[in-house]
């Protein structure tokens, strides 16, 4: 069982790496690019769709994390001390997506605000280094499993 969790929680980590860099870099900076007269319909349908993409991935990263932490249900290569440290990154993804990141989109939905717009892209390097290490962290257990 715990190489099949580990599995699924590199696939939704790696997954959302990805996502992550392409809103931070790509999808997040461009915001300010769409026209005013449009931009309310365009974040809520943002809001809505993003939330079929990353749901389902977050889902199941945070499941396998909490499975982590039982020992038995973890991988040799991966030591306590890693699976709190991943624990709690996601915890800091999930708080800061709740209470920065969400709050702000709320605000954008009713109206484009570039100063919260700018606050969205800042902040959201928390959840980008974040979810950063954490599949820099599955990878060295990945790649310390192969190894021995």
């Amino acid at each position: 069982m715990p190489r099949y969790l580990f599995i699924a929680q590199f696939a939704a980590t790696w997954t959302m790496f990805g996502i992550i860099w392409f809103v931070q870099i790509v999808h997040y900076p461009l915001f300010d690019g769409v026209d005013l007269s449009e931009f309310t319909a365009y974040e809520r349908r943002h809001s809505r769709l993003t939330s079929y993409v990353v749901g389902p991935p977050m889902l199941v990263e945070l499941l396998c994390a909490l499975a982590a932490l039982r020992g038995t249900w973890r991988l040799a290569s991966m030591s306590a001390s890693l699976a709190w440290f991943g624990f709690s990154l996601l915890v800091l993804i999930w708080l800061c997506t709740a209470f920065v990141q969400v709050p702000r989109h709320t605000i954008l939905e009713q109206r484009f605000d570039s100063g919260v717009h700018r606050s969205l892209v800042a902040t959201n390097w928390i959840r980008t280094l974040a979810w950063s290490l954490r599949a820099a962290l599955l990878a060295a257990v990945a790649m310390k499993g192969l190894c021995h």
